[in-house]
């Protein structure tokens, strides 16, 4: 395993200082969190700075609905994600959850995020399986398939977060 960027273990340190306080959150504090970022955001704040709150907010959320404790190479790489690196993992080493945690960051920002997978099954079982992480986040999550019609598709794209194939997302941006 590769060491994490010094960088990143500052921010990871900052994260797991806010974990005890999220563990006493009751289901309805989260999206209250959600619109308080959003809120931040729109007053100024900048991404980088909320980043350490949305992150643990994410892991407590991810712990509760779907029983995935993040470690740090998952939050390293979902720093790095969210900072445009190409961020490579091995099989098994948690890419479906690292990944819930900059597109619920970038999310919060109301342009939509796009969560491109390899495949139409990747993109349908991950959509499904990190929605229930999302929906405690209080933001919507879908995702287009080669099967999805064309109002599925706007529903699925009108949402914070959308999951799809690279091939789709190409096809449905040469289409409109």
């Amino acid at each position: 395993m590769k060491k994490i960027n010094p960088k990143y273990q500052r921010i990871i340190k900052k994260i797991k200082r806010l974990e005890s306080p999220m563990r006493e959150l009751r289901e309805s504090d989260f999206a209250a969190k959600t619109a308080l970022f959003k809120m931040r955001l729109k007053s100024g704040e900048i991404l980088e700075r909320i980043l350490p709150e949305a992150f643990v907010l994410v892991k407590e959320a991810a712990r509760r609905r779907v029983g995935l404790e993040a470690h740090d190479v998952q939050l390293a790489g979902g720093i790095a994600a969210h900072e445009g690196n190409i961020v490579e993992m091995k099989t098994g080493e948690g890419k479906t959850l690292a990944i819930v945690f900059p597109a619920y960051l970038n999310a919060l920002e109301g342009k939509g995020v796009h969560v491109i997978t390899a495949n139409d099954y990747l993109a349908k079982r991950d959509a499904r399986w990190m929605g229930r992480i999302y929906q405690l986040l209080g933001v919507g999550a879908d995702y287009v398939t080669e099967k999805s019609n064309r109002f599925d598709r706007q529903v699925a794209y009108s949402l914070d977060i959308t999951y799809a194939s690279n091939s789709e997302v190409c096809f449905d941006y040469l289409r409109d």
